[in-house]
């Protein structure tokens, strides 16, 4: 399990300032505690899937500032698709959570899965803690871990949004995840020592990015040197750390680092 808890939230969500940094503050420090565990317990547990999940949430609660949706519901009255078929249920039955739940069909469903009444007491839904699980369940629900080993954004944002809106803000919050967690792992590679050579994985960009790509190149790996590390600088990692005999994980951290250094050493002599 990757040793995750609020401050990754912190890494990736905005600033705010006055009451919005308070009540972000309120959401992120009640989910912290049980942040790694609860995404453990759904398989949410790789570099990926957690990026995802970290990535599409922070979107779906405004930079994790809100557990409910700013509107007020009334655009759901008379939704029967939702199951909203009394009146007033627009306003009782709206987004909650991480991922907003929305309508009393799937208050009532997820409630049934969690083995809590939310379609007695939708506004529960808005707890911080619980709308972390809810969220969880929703992904459990939607087999959407499957697409985040795919790194299938596109896909990932259709199961949660029904179409593609905020696939922008959701690609650049799952950028941010991606990096963060990276951090973390290479972190935890070196024994919790920082190395001076930046973490680089999918997603990176810069000249710390072009120097890795030249040194691959050198090494005979067929490289664009761009200082975008995209797929292609990924499968040329993965390739050389197999033959290496390093995990295969496209994360350029310490181990891989001195790797590559001894390589071009070698081959210079």
């Amino acid at each position: 399990m990757i040793p995750i808890d609020g401050q990754l939230m912190y890494d990736v969500a905005p600033r705010f300032s006055g009451a919005r940094a308070r009540r972000q503050k309120e959401i992120i420090d009640e989910i912290s505690p049980v942040l790694a565990s609860t995404l453990d317990e759904y398989d949410i547990n790789n570099r990926l899937r957690i990026a995802h999940f970290i990535g599409q949430t922070c979107h779906e609660a405004a930079g994790f500032r809100t557990t409910e949706e700013f509107a007020s519901g009334e655009a759901y009255e008379g939704r029967l698709d939702l199951g909203n078929d009394k009146k007033r249920d627009g306003p009782k039955y709206k987004g909650r959570g991480l991922i907003q739940l929305t309508g009393k069909f799937n208050y009532r469903k997820f409630g049934k899965a969690l083995g809590i009444d939310l379609e007695s007491d939708p506004y529960q839904a808005a707890e911080p803690r619980l709308s972390l699980r809810i969220a969880c369940e929703y992904w459990k629900d939607r087999k959407i871990n499957p697409d985040c080993d795919r790194d299938d954004i596109i896909t990932v944002t259709r199961k949660i949004n029904g179409g593609l809106r905020g696939l922008e803000d959701r690609r650049h919050y799952t950028a941010k995840a991606k990096a963060a967690v990276a951090r973390i792992e290479g972190f935890i590679i070196a024994g919790g020592n920082p190395d001076k050579r930046p973490v680089l994985h999918r997603g990176s960009v810069g000249e710390a990015v072009g120097d890795l790509q030249e040194q691959l190149h050198e090494l005979g790996y067929p490289l664009a040197i761009d200082g975008d590390f995209g797929p292609a600088t990924e499968l040329a990692v993965m390739e050389f750390q197999s033959a290496h005999r390093l995990k295969a994980d496209g994360i350029v951290g310490k181990k891989t680092w001195t790797a590559l250094e001894r390589t071009a050493k070698k081959k210079a002599a």
